[in-house]
């Protein structure tokens, strides 16, 4: 590696690959393999390869753009930034703190992500503060957070994958998604593992697997529920780990055993035989594990979804034990860091819930505040966005676009374009970002230094690899820019540091004794460990008497479990109780979760009893057919960045809309036809991908475009009454050919 080599992180999804940037004479940097980096050990997808690109000039924003006459145009830093806080600052005058809105992102880094959601509580003194991330695993943390009194995305490092002996993978298409882990699978099967894939299409990773079922979308709570019914038939419960280590299986086993194969078959178009196959593969193996993406989770019955994968985990004895469990396939890139700091509606950092007063006390002292002067739970993600125009009145967005990702767009661009005012920090001029007031060129990856956490809940260190161009700013600077000129003379800016280390120092105490402590982990750690695993608890001195006996006795749930309640060996065969080191030890991290006992106040696991319901929307005469939403190996997300590589666009330059042959015949679509795609909410129209591949009573369209062909017009914001999750992944539709 030469000397001039900088090792960091990808800037795209939460498997956070290593990867080296070497400067290049004009400027910019390329990509090295990092082979030393044990998730992706060298490899890298398209997207990875091809990040420097975005940094491009011409590609990315290099100077603030304020709105005149109804057009952006350039301006200096100075008269941006003055603009910005005249529109917050008149917003809350007028209107009281709560007009005033912040909108994150999941790709923030963690010091982002705290300081966005200091900055909304102190500085603008609003309750109104979410993410898209919301967007993304939040049934699935909801789950974790009442099956395992913890949500961590993986409880065990990916290692882990090929040494275990069946992986049920449930609405996860990672072979596009997050390509360089399908390898984990693949040596899954090589050692002789078994590879079962749930999707109602036969994706590229499903065919990768032994079994692939196709459920009607929207049907995988009734199919887990099956196979639980099944377990309980066929004698497969591990009765000993079920009175050892779980409480309310009873209620669980009742509600399952209503579900009998036959009644889910009619449901979800799985055969009975391949119910009892799918149970066998999975419970014949010592090792096991369920893990699901957004297919499960993006459904107004997700959290329950959810819920129920986990209890086939809780009643076959998988969870909490070596080369087994539950775990979820975070999406965006710092997903997992960034709901556990600050940016959430409901959530201080350390992961500390922001209605529990021994958290408010905390988080308070070390911001130096009254804990009576914080806000409480806001609006979740939609319902923020719901709520512009209205009750919010100005709105400032880091790091998203939804005018291309959030459910039911036409109507959330409608309420984006009713706002007083947008602020938009961007490194490129996303759609939303072209309908701001103001908008602020920021760093993003190559040009900061940071952390992440990804998937394994392993915290990353990325660095700074070049110089940004002059007159881009970092959002931290941001924050501190606009906490100056709000705060007035109460100086505010002194809490706002510039400098990311100095934000991660204060991350820490924090989040010290949190149910995610990050208080033991520092920059020098992450460089040499290659990433540490919370919880990672500091000695106590490191603490700075910030976390006193009160905080930790009145606190949450998942406070009260002591860290050595969800500390495991870092041998994944071993099953020994592993304490947190005495005071002035160095805790290694934890990259095993719930060996011992789970998070819970007596450290059981809990059943939470679940039956299936309908999805929001069902088909009708009207609207026949069901879509699916989804990703492409070749974009990102709402795709604001990838869309401007132009390698990526020549891979995948629009949107389709796919569907069965059957399906094509009736309209009379031929590959390549436009077909429109027509749901309660809206109309988008694409080319015709026709596949065997997809169920007949299903379409499916990836949401990375805008414009005539933007899936996100037609999907339905019904949300999950626990999580607040939108139901991405199921809508009723029609299909119709379009006439030239």
């Amino acid at each position: 590696m030469p000397n001039s080599a900088t090792p960091t992180h990808c800037p795209y999804c939460a498997l956070q690959c290593g990867m080296n940037l070497t400067p290049l004479q004009d400027g910019g940097v390329a990509v090295v393999e990092r082979p030393d980096f044990p998730v992706n050990k060298g490899a890298l997808c398209g997207k990875g390869r091809t990040a420097p690109a975005v940094l491009a000039s011409g590609v990315r924003l290099t100077s603030p753009l304020v709105r005149s006459g109804g057009t952006l145009v350039p301006a200096s830093w100075d008269e941006a930034l003055d603009r910005v806080a005249e529109g917050l600052g008149r917003t809350r005058t007028e209107h009281g703190p709560d007009a005033c809105g912040v909108f994150g992102g999941g790709g923030l880094t963690n010091e982002k992500a705290y300081s966005l959601g200091k900055f909304a509580r102190i500085v603008l003194g609003t309750s109104q503060i979410d993410y898209n991330g919301r967007f993304c695993m939040s049934s699935a943390a909801a789950a974790g957070m009442k099956a395992f009194g913890l949500d961590r995305g993986l409880p065990f490092p990916l290692e882990d994958i090929p040494k275990t002996g069946c992986v049920i993978l449930v609405g996860s298409n990672l072979a596009e998604t997050m390509p360089p882990a399908l390898r984990y699978f693949s040596e899954l099967r090589e050692n002789g593992g078994k590879l079962i894939v749930i999707d109602p299409r036969r994706t590229k990773t499903a065919e990768q697997a032994d079994v692939h079922l196709a459920p009607r979308p929207g049907t995988d709570l009734a199919l887990a529920l099956g196979l639980l019914h099944l377990v309980v038939a066929e004698g497969r419960v591990d009765e000993e780990y079920v009175q050892e280590r779980t409480v309310g299986w009873e209620d669980a086993r009742a509600a399952a055993m209503a579900h009998w194969p036959e009644y889910v078959e009619r449901i979800t178009g799985v055969s009975v035989p391949q119910l009892r196959e799918t149970v066998r593969l999975f419970c014949e193996p010592e090792h096991a594990m369920v893990l699901t993406a957004r297919g499960p989770e993006q459904q107004s019955k997700g959290t329950d979804t959810v819920g129920a994968w986990i209890n086939l985990c809780l009643a076959t004895g998988r969870a909490g034990r070596p080369l087994s469990g539950y775990g979820c396939l975070t999406g965006q890139g710092n997903g997992q860091g960034g709901r556990e700091h600050g940016q959430k509606a409901d959530q201080l950092p350390g992961y500390r819930k922001l209605d529990d007063p021994a958290a408010r006390r905390h988080v308070a002292e070390v911001w130096g505040v009254d804990p009576d002067s914080l806000p409480g739970p806001g609006r979740s993600a939609y319902e923020l966005l719901d709520a512009l125009g209205t009750d919010i009145r100005a709105l400032l967005l880091m790091a998203s676009n939804p005018v291309v990702s959030a459910p039911r767009a036409a109507h959330i661009e409608e309420r984006i374009k009713s706002l007083d005012f947008l602020a938009v920090c961007d490194v490129v001029l996303s759609e939303t970002a072209e309908l701001a007031d103001v908008v602020l060129p920021v760093t993003q990856w190559a040009e900061e230094t940071g952390t992440t956490t990804n998937l394994e809940g392993r915290v990353l260190l990325r660095r700074r690899a070049i110089t940004p161009p002059e007159g881009i700013r970092s959002d931290l600077e941001v924050m501190h820019e606009l906490a100056a000129r709000l705060g007035g003379e109460r100086g505010l800016e002194k809490g706002f540091p510039t400098d990311p280390e100095e934000v991660f120092e204060e991350l820490r105490r924090a989040s010290a004794g949190g149910p995610a402590d990050y208080s033991g982990i520092t920059y020098r750690r992450l460089v040499e460990e290659n990433g540490v695993f919370w919880p990672c608890p500091a000695p106590a001195a490191v603490h700075d008497g910030s976390a006193d006996a009160e905080d930790s006795e009145d606190s949450q749930d998942c406070e009260d479990a002591s860290l050595d309640a969800v500390a495991g060996a870092d041998d994944p065969a071993q099953d020994a109780e592993t304490d947190a080191p005495t005071d002035g030890a160095v805790h290694p991290g934890t990259p095993r979760l719930f060996l011992d006992r789970f998070a819970t106040p007596d450290g059981r696991a809990r059943f939470v009893p679940v039956s299936h319901r309908a999805i929001a929307e069902e088909p009708d005469d009207e609207y026949p057919v069901l879509l699916t939403t989804g990703r492409v190996v070749a974009q990102y997300q709402s795709g604001a960045q990838t869309r401007r590589v132009d390698e990526l666009n020549n891979a995948a330059p629009g949107p389709f809309v796919e569907l069965h042959p059957r399906l094509a015949a009736r309209l009379g679509a031929a590959e390549g036809d436009p077909v429109a795609v027509v749901s309660r909410r809206g109309r988008a129209v694409a080319p015709a991908r026709i596949t065997t591949g997809i169920r007949p009573d299903t379409v499916f369209m990836p949401f990375h475009w805008p414009g005539e062909g933007r899936a996100n017009t037609l999907t339905n914001p019904a949300l999950d009454p626990t999580s607040r999750m939108p139901e991405f992944k199921a809508c009723a539709v029609r299909v119709e050919a379009v006439k030239s």
